[in-house]
């Protein structure tokens, strides 16, 4: 048979398939509806459709890439928002190439160790074999057991698409319980346990961004069946995130459009496993920069010790409307302080050696912090010696870094505040000197002032009056250059947390 009007009554099945397969694999029919237009009068006939849904399997395989292990039975929502079913055959169908819808999430995850563990496992490929089998057979079984799609990439990486936010975050604890060994999920319908072979694989842990819900972000299927696309560079960001902050544990970073979609489908009657076991927390962490664009992002929250994040998720809320309405005066500071005493009361009790000692500190823990919060906002509110409140802000940056699991992103948001008002504080001394410099009779004792202007010489007793003065309550212009200050450097002051190549 080589045209498709010679069929007959007495061509065999066989004999058409083979005809069909032929021109799949010339690429001559690359689609279901190419495949649909050659075999032209023949659809009318049902005797045929069996073999037509043989070939779109081969058509899949061969085209549709990601998505050539979705089918109409095992990925339901998937196929409904994916391909455009043909109107005779329901279980086949074209896969749209451009999609622009709020229901779809790409969440994509890296396997902390890999590289390590490839490295100490060069003379055993049985156990290289091993992991392999894991990555592309168990956990795209998983994934399909939560309605999602998985595929993987560049060894360590791996590309996870649901239909909605429950299913990306089921899949992706789902993936984290089975490489680290554990049991968060607690979902029955998504066996996560390892078998074979698996199990004597060492626990991984797993980093994580979700992205997705939003309807201008498109997502790109290509020719070969694979993703591009802002939603997957966004997941990709996220997901490094995750990795910056949490570099020894797992880690899920999500945009807030996810969680908000997250709780809009559990609103209902129909609840996911994850949304009744309380199984996530979302904890608001600010907007992160991603080639000019600001993504709001969350943590979502699944291991039980992390959970104290909670005490402090209110601060950190405030802080962040305090940056997003610029509040560099006074506000974000004080907030920032609020923060670090939650923070550093609400985790796990710590006594920290500090060696060598910072600010004469020898030892670290929550109460050594809240001192240190308390005397910055008291030479910032109180005393209106900037200056002094920020070096003891630098002080308190040493003395968190030095704490273990303290929170990263606090910790980076303290870095980031403290670089703004840095920019400012040359600037402001310099000023401030020169008010000291014009008001020095007014700003000197009388019995000091002769011995003032003979020292003005000398730089260092010289610096020494001035550092004096700037705390001098007799000085009323402090507050008033600080805020002139700020308002003028408002363009410097724009703070985001940029994850990205420069």
């Amino acid at each position: 048979m080589k045209e498709i009007s010679e069929y007959s009554r007495a061509t065999s099945d066989y004999e058409l398939f083979s005809f069909f397969y032929d021109r799949v694999l010339n690429r001559e029919i690359v689609s279901f509806s190419a495949l649909r237009e050659c075999a032209g009068p023949l659809m009318r006939d049902p005797r045929i459709h069996p073999v037509l849904l043989k070939v779109f399997e081969l058509i899949k395989t061969l085209n549709w890439g990601y998505f050539s292990q979705m089918s109409r039975e095992t990925h339901r929502q998937l196929w409904e928002k994916l391909v455009i079913a043909d109107k005779d055959l329901v279980e086949a169908g074209d896969l749209k190439r451009t999609l622009s819808i709020p229901d779809l999430y790409v969440a994509m995850l890296d396997i902390h160790g890999y590289t390590k563990f490839c490295q100490d496992s060069r003379k055993n490929l049985s156990m290289l074999h091993t992991l392999d089998r894991a990555i592309n057979h168990d956990v795209r079984d998983i994934s399909a057991r939560c309605g999602a799609v998985s595929q993987r990439e560049r060894g360590d990486e791996i590309v996870v698409v649901a239909a909605s936010a429950s299913d990306a975050l089921t899949v992706t604890l789902a993936i984290i319980d089975y490489f680290g060994k554990t049991s968060v999920l607690r979902d029955p319908a998504v066996p996560v346990r390892r078998s074979g072979d698996a199990a004597i694989l060492p626990a991984f842990k797993i980093s994580a961004g979700i992205t997705g819900g939003n309807t201008s972000s498109p997502l790109i299927i290509t020719e070969q069946g694979n993703l591009a696309g802002f939603l997957l560079n966004s997941g990709a960001r996220l997901q490094v995130r995750a990795d910056e902050l949490s570099p020894t544990d797992s880690r899920v970073m999500v945009t807030k459009q996810v969680q908000m979609h997250f709780s809009k489908e559990n609103s209902g009657d129909d609840k996911c496993a994850l949304f009744t076991n309380d199984t996530i927390y979302f904890l608001d962490t600010g907007t992160l920069e991603f080639k000019g664009v600001l993504l709001p992002t969350c943590e979502a929250i699944f291991r039980t010790e992390d959970r104290y994040k909670e005490q402090f998720s209110a601060e950190m809320t405030a802080l962040f409307t305090s940056i997003n309405g610029n509040l560099w005066e006074q506000k974000i500071f004080t907030d920032l302080m609020q923060l670090l005493i939650k923070a550093a009361g609400a985790m796990p009790l710590f006594t920290c050696a500090l060696d060598p000692p910072v600010r004469g500190l020898n030892t670290a823990t929550s109460a050594t912090v809240r001192q240190l919060c308390e005397g910055a906002v008291k030479a910032w509110v109180q005393d209106e010696d900037y200056a002094g409140a920020l070096d003891l802000l630098r002080g308190l940056i040493a003395v968190m870094e030095r704490i273990p699991r303290f929170d990263r992103l606090v910790l980076d948001y303290a870095r980031g505040i403290c670089a703004r008002y840095d920019l400012l504080l040359e600037d402001y001394i310099a000023a401030l000197d020169q008010e000291i410099d014009k008001n020095a009779a007014a700003l000197i004792p009388p019995d000091q002032f002769r011995t003032y202007n003979v020292a003005r010489n000398a730089v260092r007793i010289y610096e020494n009056f001035r550092l004096q003065s700037r705390r001098s309550p007799a000085l009323t212009k402090k507050k008033a250059l600080w805020y002139k200050l700020i308002k003028a450097n408002q363009d410097k002051m724009t703070m985001t947390l940029y994850s990205g190549k420069k």
